[in-house]
C-alpha cells in the first residue's frame, strides 16, 4: 500500500482485484486507487500527476498491473513541440471554428453528440442513458476542470474537457461530431490536441498530460504522433524514441 502527505493528511492507495484489460483485453489490469473518502484538490492532483496519477470523477488512479507496463503516462513539451505536415494542415483546415471556454456542464446536445461518438469510436451498443452516467466522469468537485468548446457557426462540433493544474493541463476527453463527412475530413481530433498546446501557450504553461499511451492499442496509440514526447518510466520523465509508425487518429484520453 503507497502512503501520500497532502494538506488534507496522509492518502492511502488501495489496489483493485485482477480484471480484464478493455485495452489488451488478453491481459489483466489492476488499479492503484487513492481512497474515495479523501478530497484530492487541484495542487494535490498536480502532485501526483507527476507520479503518473489520472481521474475519473473525483476517483484518482494509476496502472498498478502485474508483469505490464503497456500503460505509460506521457506528456508534450509544449515549447518543444513542432507540428507535422498533417498537423499543420488540420491546424489550418479548422481556422473557422470558434472557441470558447466554458464550466463542464452538459446538456442536450453534448449528451448527443457525445453518445454518437461513443457509438461510433468504441461500442456500438452504448446507450444513451449510459453515455449521460459516463459524461459525469468527466467532471469533478474538488479539481479546477473546465471545457473548450468548438462551434462551427452556431453549431456545436468538439468539446475538451480539460483540468487545469500549476504547471500544465490536463486532457481529460475530448469527443467531437460523427457521421458528417465534412465535419470527418476536417481531422477534429488532431486539430484538438493542437488547440491544447496552443492553450497552454496561451497561459504560459510547460506541459500538456495526454493520460496514457498504450503503444498496442489502436485507440492510445494515436499519441505518439505528437512530438516531442515526454514519458513517465521507473519513477521519472524522460524523453522517449519515438517509432516512425503512424496510427491511426484518436482521441480519447484516461
Amino acid at each position: 500500500m503507497m502512503i501520500f502527505n497532502t494538506r488534507f493528511g496522509r492518502l492511502f492507495f488501495f489496489s483493485t482485484e485482477p480484471q480484464t484489460c478493455s485495452y489488451l483485453p488478453d491481459r489483466e489490469a489492476v488499479m492503484l486507487f487513492a481512497d474515495p473518502n479523501k478530497v484530492i484538490d487541484t495542487d494535490t492532483y498536480a502532485r501526483l500527476i507527476e507520479y503518473g496519477f489520472r481521474r475519473s470523477g473525483d476517483n484518482v488512479y494509476r496502472p498498478h498491473c502485474r508483469g505490464c507496463n503497456a500503460c505509460i503516462p506521457v506528456r508534450i513539451p509544449v515549447a518543444e513541440f513542432t507540428p507535422d505536415r498533417a498537423q499543420r494542415r488540420a491546424w489550418r483546415d479548422n481556422q473557422d471554428l470558434t472557441v470558447t471556454l466554458t464550466k463542464t456542464e452538459f446538456g442536450p446536445q453534448h449528451i448527443d453528440i457525445y453518445h454518437r461518438y461513443q457509438v461510433a469510436r468504441h461500442d456500438g451498443r452504448v446507450g444513451e442513458r449510459d453515455s449521460r452516467e459516463q459524461l459525469e466522469f468527466l467532471r469533478s468537485r474538488f479539481i479546477n476542470t473546465s471545457s473548450l468548446e468548438y462551434h462551427l457557426d452556431d453549431r456545436l462540433v468538439m468539446v475538451s474537457v480539460i483540468d487545469q493544474l500549476p504547471q500544465g493541463l490536463s486532457a481529460v476527453y475530448t469527443f467531437y461530431e460523427t457521421g458528417d463527412p465534412d465535419i470527418s475530413r476536417r481531422s477534429l481530433g488532431t486539430f484538438g490536441v493542437l488547440r491544447l498546446i496552443e492553450e497552454c501557450r496561451q497561459r504560459d504553461l510547460p506541459w500538456l498530460y495526454l493520460g496514457y499511451w498504450i503503444a498496442e492499442s489502436d485507440k492510445m496509440s494515436y499519441k505518439s504522433r505528437y512530438r516531442p514526447l515526454h514519458a513517465y518510466r521507473d519513477g521519472r520523465w524522460e524523453l522517449v524514441d519515438l517509432t516512425a509508425k503512424e496510427p491511426a487518429e484518436g482521441t480519447q484520453t484516461l
